[in-house]
């Protein structure tokens, strides 16, 4: 099979395409043929050995691909050959093939593409698991979201709409308004206004008779994590996704106290590990939502897997509205 192959860490698009052993399924474990996988922002530090978590070289990257089932190990129960499956594999999705544990495996239905099944990945898994169990949402909140625009933005402006929450959908420019009023936000946060320290809590106050959010998810870090914290409401819960704008905050612990307001942290991953059974419970909610019309993948530009660093590239450019994935 052809697969993308790290060798070696190191720049977007050192890693080859190369002509390997198509796996064989141990025990407990399903074969998958690759039909589409995300190319991810996490990907990228993958490739070049800066992510937390590394599999051992020689490995090819890629999580969660979606694709059919083309065989199965020993012992394996409920699949069968040819389902149709969103996987939850941590690695080894830019590639024809992939082994996976079974019980890591989720069937798609079947209105669901497979496109779309990728671009949903690692996306409103992340907002889910950020909303109910960290942020603990209950209807009525006000979510505010920064980093809206953004495959776990769009997906969290979503998920809390259908939870009953109101939305506020932080943006770096009013040109963006339109992508998340037509996810849902209610309101519209500028982040491009001078002095965001102020500006952030007083269109927040503004639009929420003065009182602030209940939830916030930060995928950006950096200024606005320090401005965002001002704007939780007394017993408000902020939730650390990411760091897009590339510094990692620090805060003064006496914040958390004065204002009894809580400040956690999502590493997804870590969920499909140790909480294979909330994952599962997460995926099944957002398959139903997207059978009832209340959730909408983002659109999917599809690249050949050869092309992946370009793929990751345009990602990091900001140069694709929705998601990048990879057709094997």
């Amino acid at each position: 099979m052809k697969a993308i192959v790290v060798r070696e860490f190191g720049p977007i698009g050192a890693a080859r395409m190369e002509e390997v052993a198509t796996p064989e399924p141990d025990p407990n474990e399903v074969v998958v043929r690759v039909a589409a996988v995300a190319a991810n922002f996490v990907d990228t530090l993958v490739l070049q050995g800066k992510y937390q978590f590394l599999p051992e070289r020689p490995f090819s990257p890629g999580k969660l691909p979606a694709g059919t089932v083309h065989a199965l190990g020993r012992g394996v129960t409920g699949l069968k050959e040819g389902d149709r499956v969103l996987t939850m594999a941590e690695h080894g999705g830019y590639a024809e093939f992939v082994a996976v544990a079974a019980d890591q495996c989720l069937k798609i239905p079947d209105a669901l593409s497979f496109d779309d099944a990728a671009s949903i990945s690692l996306a409103f898994d992340t907002a889910w698991v950020a909303l109910t169990d960290r942020a603990r949402l209950v209807a009525g909140d006000n979510v505010l979201v920064l980093g809206a625009t953004g495959a776990v933005g769009l997906a969290a402006i979503q998920l809390a709409k259908a939870r009953g929450a109101r939305v506020l959908a932080a943006v770096s420019s009013p040109a963006k308004t339109d992508i998340v009023r037509e996810a849902g936000a209610d309101e519209v946060i500028d982040l491009s206004l001078p002095n965001l320290r102020d500006s952030l809590r007083e269109q927040v106050h503004a639009v929420t008779s003065g009182e602030g959010a209940d939830v916030i998810l930060d995928t950006l870090g950096g200024d606005f994590f320090d401005a965002a914290l001002r704007a939780l409401v007394w017993r408000g819960r902020l939730v650390v996704i990411g760091f897009a704008s590339g510094r990692i905050p620090e805060m003064k612990a006496n914040y958390l106290l004065l204002k009894n307001i809580e400040v956690s942290g999502i590493q997804v991953s870590d969920y499909r590990k140790r909480r294979p059974e909330m994952m599962r419970a997460c995926f099944e909610e957002v398959f139903d939502l997207y059978k009832k019309g209340k959730i909408k993948p983002p659109p999917a530009t599809v690249y050949p897997l050869a092309s992946y660093g370009k793929a990751l590239t345009d990602l990091l450019d900001r140069k694709i509205v929705g998601r990048a994935v990879l057709h094997p």
